[in-house]
């Protein structure tokens, strides 16, 4: 990826290259770029999170393969990169959700988790022996007002009001910034969610490689959509 000159530096995390990269971090974030994509969206009256599932084979039972964490009952995360990454940080936030609700009282709010989940990350890009997280999560939550927060490799922490990670990112945000409203109702930012996705993979979009999850101002709880939602919301896109 490098010319040989630059093979110095991309040995150890701790390493930067005279320009000031860390090669490491920048490999990390190509494991996120051929990840499938994610797509989150704020609408008015929820937030949404939309992922593709890669069924590499047909033995796979589809519902195996974790796209979309519930983090909390406010909470819920996608993630694209290494699985295995995101399920580490994954357990690390549903303990630091249940940490605080154990030390205050009350649920933890979606920017503090996010702030923690990218403190972590940062973590890993400071010592030798240990790697980079291999992985990107849109945390997506309700905590009075719904708020999508975007993590990277590095731990850089960004909220958007609607964006995608992985593969497809620069063409859902390419689609969000011509198509996206303030104003949009749940059922119009699930099915805007769904095109953006449609647009970002190459294969057909089916109930067995997509799953959906919505944080709703009237259920103020994270609810997955079952297989027949999911199949009539991508009928209505043709």
């Amino acid at each position: 990826m490098y010319p040989p000159q630059q093979a110095a530096y991309d040995r150890a995390i701790t390493v930067f290259s005279p320009d000031g990269r860390l090669f490491q971090v920048e490999y990390a974030r190509e494991a996120v770029r051929t990840g499938t994509p994610c797509i989150g969206l704020v609408a008015k009256d929820a937030v949404i999170l939309v992922a593709h599932k890669r069924i590499s084979s047909s033995l796979i039972v589809p519902e195996s393969h974790e796209k979309i964490f519930q983090i909390d009952r406010h909470i819920v995360a996608a993630s694209s990169g290494l699985i295995a990454d995101a399920r580490k940080l994954v357990d690390f936030a549903r303990m630091e959700a249940q940490r605080h609700r154990i030390v205050y009282g009350t649920e933890i709010p979606i920017e503090t988790l996010a702030k923690k989940i990218g403190d972590q990350i940062q973590t890993f890009t400071q010592f030798a022996g240990v790697r980079p997280y291999g992985v990107s999560l849109l945390i997506a939550g309700m905590d009075g007002t719904f708020k999508l927060f975007e993590t990277d490799p590095s731990g850089a922490l960004f909220e958007y009001r609607a964006t995608g990670i992985g593969s497809g990112k620069k063409t859902a945000e390419e689609f969000f910034e011509k198509e996206y409203s303030d104003n949009l109702s749940q059922h119009d930012g699930i099915k805007l969610a769904l095109k953006a996705l449609k647009k970002a993979v190459e294969e057909k979009l089916t109930p067995s490689n997509v799953d959906v999850a919505i944080i709703s101002k009237e259920h103020k709880k994270v609810i997955f959509l079952k297989k027949d939602e999911i199949t009539k919301l991508i009928a209505d896109l043709k």
